[in-house]
């Protein structure tokens, strides 16, 4: 296991070494003036204009500027943002709470969902239960975020008014009159966020499941006389979980990045609305950190994943 884990080790930092170097480049040598509002501010001199470009570094050939931020990267210090002057470290702290509050609830309660309801539409099949399951499956698979969000808000915000159509970041919990101002805030984008999730995640549950059903070991657990509850739980569901885990260790890491688009239809001031104020502005800090943070959350959690095969299934060695 600790010969395993080495081995991933040092294949995972020149992987995420070769993607810093790729999106530091692609950023570097992507159209647009990071400093392009400074250009368009006449009062402003040449000269004042090169100083706040060498200030920054970017008058640094891009190998230079590029170890520069890998040295700080690893130092923590993810620089500074070009468009509001602050640590790039303070505005993704700012918006994170925020993400993981509707990000992360939205993507437990979609495995909440997901994982029984699937693992239950398998073992039931082409019963009433599988087929609400693939039916709503369905509508989560054939309808994005943005669509069933605009229609949520007009159907919940617009004709009932029952839910604000736009996220609050302002708001404080305080009492329960502002807990519960909180919690209809965030009923839509949670919901629609775990409908999107849930689909994808229940029918992989339920083809993983069924994978496993029909297979000669099962039948010889129900042949030894082993209650039912014994041969899903200690035989099935252990060895359909080791794809799902795959699936779920993949699906982690956007929790801490934000879902961009949904947060873009409720005004939810997270990771992913910042990423794409970023990206329009050309603040490549700010792009840079959050892009590199994902990979590093990507490349992190599928070790996790690896761990966890050797504990649900004993069959994988990892140490060979």
């Amino acid at each position: 296991m600790g010969r395993y884990f080495l081995g991933r080790i040092g294949v995972a930092i020149p992987t995420l070494l070769a993607i810093s170097l790729i999106i530091f480049g692609i950023l570097a040598l992507a159209p647009g003036d990071p400093l392009g509002e400074f250009a368009a501010n006449g009062a402003l001199s040449p000269e004042v204009r090169s100083q706040i470009r060498a200030a920054f570094g970017l008058d640094q050939p891009i190998h230079v500027r590029y170890v520069k931020w890998l040295m700080s990267f690893l130092r923590g210090d993810f620089g500074y943002s070009f468009v509001s002057r602050v640590p790039v470290l303070d505005l993704i702290a700012q918006r994170l709470p925020t993400t993981l509050a509707v990000v992360g609830v939205a993507y437990l309660v979609s495995a909440m969902i997901a994982l029984p309801l699937g693992l239950i539409s398998a073992l039931k099949r082409h019963g009433w239960v599988d087929r609400t399951a693939t039916l709503f499956a369905f509508i989560g698979f054939s309808l994005p975020p943005f669509f069933t969000g605009l229609l949520a808000i007009l159907l919940f915000s617009v004709q009932l008014r029952w839910l604000p159509f736009i996220y609050d970041s302002n708001l404080r919990v305080v009492d329960f009159a502002s807990l519960g101002n909180q919690l209809k805030q965030s009923i839509m984008p949670i919901g629609v966020l775990a409908l999107f999730q849930s689909a994808g995640l229940m029918r992989f549950t339920r083809a993983s499941v069924l994978e496993q059903v029909y297979q000669g070991y099962v039948r010889t657990a129900r042949a030894k006389g082993l209650s039912e509850w014994t041969v899903v739980g200690r035989h099935i569901l252990r060895n359909a979980l080791i794809p799902v885990v795959t699936l779920v260790a993949l699906d982690v890491p956007a929790v801490f990045t934000g879902a961009i688009v949904t947060e873009q239809v409720f005004r939810v001031p997270g990771i992913g609305s910042l990423l794409v104020d970023s990206i329009q502005r050309n603040d490549t800090p700010v792009v840079m950190a959050i892009a590199f943070i994902y990979a590093v959350l990507i490349v992190l959690f599928n070790l996790i994943a690896d761990g966890l095969y050797g504990v649900l299934d004993p069959r994988v060695r990892l140490d060979r």
